[in-house]
């Protein structure tokens, strides 16, 4: 086996879960395909020397650890749009989108899976890129998200973190600490609220889907519960409350009957649908069930690019036709 044999046979099967920490750490998709890229150069210049000094799944997360550190550096933190302030008080003002804000970008679950990734290690990756998490680790600096998923999301051990990061296991350990405290003061409740089963969440997303392409306000109201929120970056007016969020949507989403179309997909970690507007690609559309109905909903205006979103198998017969 030559040496590119061995480096892909060896590296190729971490290429999904090291997508995952990149977005993690960054909070974009495209930079993270960019740091991982960066990352597998980076190891193959270096292969000759490594001589499996360690395991190559540590030092690959080394090499992609260090990228995004250095690539924070010059960049700021990507937010969404209720973590820059409280929520809009008028559904009917105008908005506008503020291109100036580096925005939270959503992440496609078709990029997790190489295919020789472990499984296990897969589903860990779809775990640890929902919105929730990912949007409260940007309240922390670059160093404590590393520090904060190295040991938490990652399970390594205190003493390989601080070797990785080139500090002390006291250090580490502090900082984990101020990170944990941090994201919890952060971290939303309702990503701790209990979700239906499979059978019953599916079926409430195909409603919800239905409503919308049939612009129903009716059926639409009653499928959110009352504390439910609507964010649509790059927009950075945001609304909380059953009425703001429904004459939101009457304004922007529920213009009329087939004006959208909603296809399911999968995105960070759950169900989600790519919004055609006019049979045009127009968002990335994240509802989130939990009991008692949807609690939150993120539609991304235009992330949707046709080339990076795929179609899987759990929509409905109904959703189908």
């Amino acid at each position: 086996m030559g040496v590119d044999e061995d480096f892909t046979a060896r590296t190729g099967g971490y290429r999904g879960e090291l997508l995952a920490h990149c977005y993690r750490m960054l909070g974009s998709a495209e930079e993270a395909e960019d740091l991982v890229q960066e990352t597998y150069l980076r190891a193959w210049r270096g292969w000759g020397a490594f001589q499996g000094r360690a395991a190559v799944r540590t030092w690959l997360y080394r090499i992609a650890t260090n990228a995004c550190l250095t690539a924070l550096r010059r960049r700021a933190r990507r937010p969404l749009p209720s973590g820059l302030g409280g929520p809009a008080a008028d559904p009917a003002a105008p908005m506008s989108a503020t291109a100036e804000v580096p925005w939270l970008q959503p992440f496609p679950d078709a990029l997790l899976a190489a295919a020789d990734a472990d499984p296990a290690a897969v589903a860990q990756a779809r775990a640890g890129v929902r919105l929730a998490l990912v949007a409260a680790l940007q309240h922390l600096s670059a160093r404590q998200r590393a520090v904060l998923l190295l040991r938490d999301v990652l399970q390594r051990p205190a003493a390989e973190v601080a070797a990785l990061l080139g500090t002390t296991t006291t250090a580490v350990n502090s900082g984990l600490r101020r990170a944990r405290a941090l994201l919890a003061a952060s971290h939303p409740v309702a990503d701790e609220l209990a979700e239906p089963p499979e059978p019953a969440r599916r079926a409430l997303l195909d409603r919800f889907a239905a409503a919308i392409e049939a612009a129903d306000v009716r059926a639409f109201a009653a499928l959110l519960r009352d504390d439910v929120t609507l964010e649509m970056p790059p927009f950075a007016a945001w609304f909380a409350g059953r009425a703001a969020v429904v004459r939101c949507a009457e304004l922007h989403l529920l213009t009329g009957p087939g004006d959208l179309r909603l296809d399911p997909t999968r995105a960070n970690g759950r169900e989600g649908f790519l919004v055609y507007r006019h049979n045009r690609p127009h968002a990335v559309l994240l509802p989130v069930p939990k009991a008692g109905g949807i609690v939150e909903i993120i539609s991304f205006v235009g992330e949707f690019r046709p080339e990076r979103w795929s179609v899987p198998a759990w929509s409905s017969t109904t959703r189908q036709s």
